[in-house]
């Protein structure tokens, strides 16, 4: 399963830092959930909780060109 031997993987620090990282590494992509690509865009909504129209978009876009 592991390409070298067993025995030699702790006889260096850097060695065994590589390992425990990889292990590290393979635990992470095994648990993590799956990034999922949401419409945030679609749902997007103001403070108030209102959904932010095109309106909306075009006067923060024309107050952010007036500065």
């Amino acid at each position: 399963m592991i390409p070298i031997k067993h025995s030699s993987i702790f006889r260096s620090r850097w060695m065994a830092l590589v390992w425990a990282a990889g292990i590290i590494w393979f635990a992470i992509e095994v648990v993590a959930p799956d990034q999922v690509e949401g419409n945030a865009a679609e749902n997007a909504t103001d403070i108030t909780g209102s959904p932010i129209t095109p309106a909306d978009q075009q006067a923060l876009k024309d107050a952010m060109n007036g500065f």
